[in-house]
């Protein structure tokens, strides 16, 4: 299993007082060298993208607009979103570190990796949105379509928010498979993600959104664990992206929902279980939100001890 950790990915951030700052990768990282994982994977240094990455996804009157207002160094991309000096070079180091992953899984080298800071899933195509930047989970997607010709694609996330970016952009996908579990859209930016959104045409069915309760509990996500594996089991991808945002454990102090990191762990576990089932053991796994530096370390700690519990036997770490 690859990890991907280096100053420059630690960056991606607004700045002090800003929920996502540049902290939250040694928060993880910390916790990471302490714990007994750092033999059972390899670390790699970020990979700085190319604005051709991220044109792969976005279209490029929006690139040009992150081009031109990271050169003026301040102003608002979004209302959550602040500009600030470089953010365009930074916004494309995690593209490029995600897609080198990606790269990496492709060719062989590994079967696993993961990234911490990316699984920036609220910007669409056109728009950053929520402290996205560059939506790496969708240039990740097409990536793998354009560049592997790899069509089955499912992407499962567990953050406290709504992967609205990754959904809206493909919700018309028939190949494009998404399990979300997310605090309920009435409570929680970005409102969006209902049970009744499955995919529209050719692709109603292919998406499943369940949206919980404030105040759900690993109970309550664990009695939709029946309707994830059913849906896993009835599309078989090439390629699983798990996005692991750490807003969803109890202690964030933006999102209200009360998990404890077991439901990073069973997840992780449960995914690289089924895709050396069925798509060579291949997964992609990105950090995604998260405000409470604790629950960052655990979540993502929990996360990579269930992907190695499950690495298969041919990778080479």
């Amino acid at each position: 299993m690859y990890i991907y950790a280096g100053e420059a990915l630690a960056r991606y951030g607004f700045g002090e007082g800003h929920p996502l700052g540049p902290d939250r990768f040694y928060a993880f990282w910390d916790a990471f060298q302490s714990s007994d994982l750092k033999t059972k994977v390899t670390i790699r240094e970020p990979v700085q993208g190319q604005e051709v990455d991220a044109l792969l996804f976005h279209t490029a009157e929006y690139v040009q607009r992150v081009r031109d207002l990271s050169d003026i160094g301040e102003g608002m991309l979004d209302s959550d979103t602040p500009v600030i000096p470089g953010i365009f070079k930074i916004a494309l180091t995690v593209v490029g570190t995600v897609l080198d992953a990606v790269d990496q899984i492709m060719h062989g080298h590994t079967a696993q990796a993961f990234v911490p800071i990316a699984g920036l899933h609220h910007a669409s195509r056109t728009a950053s949105a929520g402290f996205c930047v560059f939506n790496d989970c969708g240039i990740a997607i097409e990536a793998l379509r354009q560049r592997y010709a790899i069509k089955r694609i499912l992407y499962v996330d567990i953050d406290a928010h709504h992967a609205d970016g990754v959904f809206y952009a493909f919700e018309n996908d028939p190949e494009m498979f998404f399990i979300d579990t997310h605090e309920d859209g009435r409570y929680l930016y970005p409102g969006t993600g209902a049970t009744k959104e499955t995919g529209k045409g050719e692709a109603r069915g292919t998406k499943l959104n369940i949206p919980l309760p404030p105040g759900a509990t690993d109970e309550i996500f664990f009695s939709n664990w029946s309707r994830m594996t059913a849906f896993m089991e009835q599309h078989q991808p090439e390629f699983v992206i798990l996005q692991c945002g750490a807003d969803s454990l109890a202690g964030d102090p933006i999102t209200h929902l009360q998990f404890s990191s077991e439901v990073h762990f069973q997840t992780a576990k449960m995914i690289a279980k089924y895709a050396n089932t069925y798509c060579c053991g291949r997964v992609l796994a990105l950090g995604g939100g998260g405000y409470n530096h604790n629950n960052i370390a655990n979540a993502w700690v929990a996360s990579i001890r269930g992907l190695v519990t499950h690495q298969p036997d041919d990778s080479h770490n």
